[in-house]
């Protein structure tokens, strides 16, 4: 099987969640043997050249050559540089440039929930995916989903599936109820509608939400796939290091709202309980808090997470708004990791009396919690089995290979 797959940021571990996503999926076709093209519409690349081997690239700003991924314009180059310059410049003029080119491209909006591909872009796509003549184009979220062929005369068109990593409209609502401006500035269950109806099938990542939008498209056939998550156990020398927490994000407002609040008020009351307590930060949001207290280490990003999930006692999610499956509690917990969590971040994980999860309200009972758990560290054992009791490959991926009719090629 041949499948194209339309996204605007190259598909890798350790950034974010929805790249974590598609890298999975990309891997699992490529390892039923079942052939993989990736459109990158933008370039949004860290260096103007990049190593990549997941499956070959092309699009509109950026080239694909054996292996690697090159900026294919001036533009694209431009932007890349620019981007690599504010990573190297002082916090408080980073912060400056950011909000600068916040208010430029996106209206001053807090939040940004995506960009709508341009008619340019969907124009290449719909060109690049007439000349590999696939049997599947794949979308990840409503906002590539003009990139997507209309249905075939004959009805002997490819597959046209769209990956809903969120319920947008209900992202977009509470971060709106919630002081906050974002960019789209409308986003109505109706247009989410119209966007998710140009595909044949549409895929959630939570039971919950696929209920919702199969209410929403109730014409289109709904799977849920939620991430796998395959156990990484802790190697043997490797110690957990008592007191140290960890959170890995990327620099959505989600992420950069929940630390904000736990580092004004629940950071304190952790470091007068215990002064040797530390927090680690990998990801791009800690480079979006302007000071960070004692104990706090800004990691960036960080090539492999491994290391930094199998020294930690605990992990944390205190986000107070968004929606979708909190793919990083995954990742915890594949690395033997318990996570203090807010109710928002546990929505739509298995339920399981077992689960490697310690709900905690957006209070100070979240700091009791973390000392609890502290107290008496859990064992790697019950987060790796949770893991590998509903989050192994086959089951997460069931629905979607039953979509597109995935199996092992011949």
């Amino acid at each position: 099987m041949r499948v194209v797959f339309v996204t605007d940021e190259l598909p890798r571990l350790g950034l974010s969640g929805h790249q974590a996503m598609n890298h999975a999926v990309v891997s699992w076709l490529r390892g039923l043997g079942h052939e993989v093209m990736i459109l990158l519409v933008g370039a949004r690349l860290g260096w103007p050249v990049e190593r990549f081997a997941l499956a070959p690239v092309a699009g509109p700003e950026v080239v694909g050559l054996r292996g690697f991924v090159l900026a294919g314009t001036a533009p694209a180059l431009a932007g890349i540089v620019a981007r690599r310059l504010l990573r190297l410049a002082p916090a408080r003029a980073a912060a400056w440039l950011r909000r600068r080119a916040r208010a430029k491209n996106f209206g001053g909006a807090d939040a940004v929930l995506g960009s709508f591909i341009t008619a340019a872009q969907a124009g290449w796509c719909g060109r690049a995916i007439a000349q590999a003549r696939p049997d599947a184009v794949l979308v990840d979220t409503l906002f590539r989903a003009a990139a997507l062929p209309g249905p075939a005369v004959s009805g002997a068109g490819p597959r046209r599936v769209i990956f809903a990593v969120d319920v947008f409209h209900r992202r977009h609502r509470s971060l709106a109820e919630g002081g906050y401006r974002v960019h789209p500035a409308v986003l109505p269950a109706a247009l989410e509608a119209d966007l998710l109806n140009l595909g044949d099938a549409i895929v959630a990542i939570q039971p919950e939400e696929a209920a919702v939008l199969q209410a929403l498209c109730p014409e289109r056939l709904v799977v849920t796939a939620p991430m796998p998550a395959l156990p990484c156990p802790r190697p043997d020398g490797v110690a957990r290091r008592a007191g140290r927490l960890v959170f890995v994000g990327s620099a959505t407002l989600p992420n950069i709202d929940g630390l904000q609040w736990f580092l004004a008020e629940i950071w304190p009351v952790l470091r007068r309980a215990d002064p040797g307590l530390s927090l680690d930060i990998a990801g791009d949001c800690g480079a979006q808090l302007r000071q960070v207290p004692a104990g706090v280490n800004r990691l960036g990003r960080v090539g492999d997470l491994a290391g930094v999930l199998h020294r930690a006692a605990l992990a944390i999610s205190p986000l107070r708004v968004g929606s979708g499956l909190k793919i990083k509690l995954l990742d915890y917990a594949r690395h033997g990791l318990t996570t203090v969590a807010t109710p928002i971040s546990l929505a739509g994980f298995a339920a399981d009396a077992a689960a490697p999860f310690v709900a905690a309200g957006v209070d100070a009972g979240f700091a009791t919690a973390i000392l609890g758990q502290l107290a008496a560290p859990p064992d790697d054992g019950r987060a790796l089995a949770y893991v590998e009791r509903h989050y192994g490959t086959a089951a997460s991926f069931a629905g979607l290979a039953a979509v597109l009719g995935a199996r092992a090629a011949d």
